[in-house]
Formats: C-alpha cells, sequence, structure tokens
C-alpha cells in the first residue's frame, strides 16, 4: 500500500497493517519517533490497533540527543 510519510512516497509491504508494523521495519527499526497518523497524534498503546489505510499521511518526528 502507498503512504506518505513525512511528505514523501512510501510503499510498505503487504504484511503491513498497523502502525507498529511500520515502526518495526528496517527504515524505522529502533527510532524513538512520535507519530502522528492523519493529524492525529498517537501515544505509543496505540501503534498495534492504529490500522494502516491506502494514501494514509503519516508523520514522525525523530528524538535526537545532544547537549
Amino acid at each position: 500500500m502507498m503512504l506518505t510519510i513525512n511528505g514523501q512516497a512510501f510503499h510498505t509491504p503487504e504484511d503491513c497493517c498497523n502502525i507498529a508494523d511500520l515502526l518495526s521495519l528496517p527504515e524505522w527499526k529502533r527510532a524513538m519517533v512520535i507519530v502522528e497518523l492523519n493529524g492525529t497524534v498517537l501515544n505509543s498503546q496505540q501503534y498495534a490497533e492504529s490500522a494502516l489505510s491506502e494514501g494514509d499521511r503519516i508523520e514522525m518526528v525523530h528524538f535526537v540527543g545532544g547537549g
């Protein structure tokens, strides 16, 4: 399915059904992010229950350490 992630077209594998699946892909694995799905900010407990649909718009904000 095609999604828009951070303004870029992204094709997901067929077994990618929810935000948790998306975050387990190599592109995102181990990333500490805040996820917005179609304008709604999700908390990490919602990732497994937040189903993905063709054309969804996702924004991911990465945490960056520093001092």
